[in-house]
């Protein structure tokens, strides 16, 4: 009867020269110590911070490639495909000028009200949809998370992207609706540049957050669109904050427009519309009686530029750098510190 300890081709196991017939058994060090004499780690230990940053350097090509082909896949299902990503953000803006520009007449004293809303739409979905899909991106790609080891910022990171290269799309006609309101064409206009720069980084930060939260709590992501619909409300989308009544205390005003989303809406807005700079509130010497005249006659837009500013431009941008910074660092933390537990459970 042939020996069947051993394996042997085709289809029998026999003896064979310089193979053992049992295995060598282990001596007593623990496993531990076997993987640390052989400079072996678990493949998900979370590696130092600087270390994690360079791996998400290196697979940069794939994050790319990863948000463009999700891009492209996101509406292959719909007649109209790609239009979508312009489409929906002007369905928004069409409907918020017949409830808010029409009906609550939120248009007085903004000069240009419709690029003055699109702006405002556009600029604030990019923030929105960051943070909506950075709530559900851990746990719609668990499968990828445990196929596959990579730095796990990658996903909302990629996701950012996507949302950033729909914009990029939807401000194509954005420019458009501008200049049809003969808003004129300047070198202000290169500001726009680093506006969503620091936004980018700004929601880059936010998704991180709010991914790790959502990784670890998947009802967030039900929680997410209700208070993003409450901040679209505070932001100045769809009125100027400066037009609230003089009654309200002063800090009320300042909180709404320094809060991250109103920051950068209003600075695109600075940048691109040359009837916001004009009229903004301390673009003239101050004027009481002129300024009073606004206030009651709201149809009076330059008035507004006789103004005290609440909030001046240059405080805009240190708020708008200063967000984009804090957000950016707490959430590469935040997110990197949990590294090890995306996947799990």
């Amino acid at each position: 009867m042939a020996d069947r300890s051993q394996l042997s081709a085709p289809g029998s196991l026999q003896n064979s020269t310089g193979i053992t017939k049992t295995a060598t058994s282990l001596t007593g060090e623990s496993l531990a110590e076997l993987a640390a004499q052989h400079n072996l780690t678990p493949s998900a230990q979370r590696p130092p911070l600087l270390a994690y940053m360079g791996k998400l350097w290196q697979r940069r090509h794939f994050i790319m490639a990863f948000a463009t082909a999700r891009n492209v896949s996101m509406y292959t299902d719909a007649r109209l495909g790609q239009v979508w990503q312009v489409l929906t953000p002007l369905l928004n803006c069409a409907v918020y000028y017949l409830i808010f520009g029409i009906l609550f007449k939120a248009n007085r004293g903004v000069e240009h009200y419709i690029p003055y809303l699109v702006i405002g739409v556009f600029i604030f979905t990019f923030t929105e949809r960051s943070i909506l899909v950075g709530s559900r991106v851990m746990h719609n790609n668990l499968s990828l998370i445990r196929a596959l080891q990579f730095p796990r910022a990658s996903l909302p990171l990629a996701y950012v992207i996507v949302e950033l290269q729909q914009l990029m799309l939807s401000m194509v006609v954005m420019v458009i609706i501008v200049l049809g309101y003969h808003e004129p064409l300047t070198w202000y206009w290169f500001l726009a540049i680093p506006v969503l720069l620091l936004q980018t980084l700004f929601n880059i930060g936010a998704g991180l957050i709010i991914a790790r939260i959502g990784a670890e709590l998947n009802d967030v992501s039900q929680l997410v669109p209700f208070l993003t619909r409450v901040w679209r409300y505070f932001c100045g989308v769809m009125y100027s904050i400066a037009t609230l009544p003089a009654t309200l205390p002063l800090w009320s005003k300042e909180v709404l427009q320094l809060n991250p989303a109103a920051v950068y809406i209003s600075l695109m807005r600075l940048a691109i519309m040359r009837s916001q700079r004009i009229n903004a509130a301390g673009a003239e010497p101050y004027n009481a009686n002129t300024c009073a005249t606004f206030f009651k006659h709201l149809s009076l837009y330059h008035d507004q530029a006789y103004c005290h500013p609440e909030v001046t431009i240059t405080q805009l941008w240190a708020a708008g750098a200063g967000w984009a910074v804090l957000a950016l660092a707490i959430g590469i933390i935040y997110f990197w510190r949990a590294e090890a537990r995306y996947g799990r459970g």
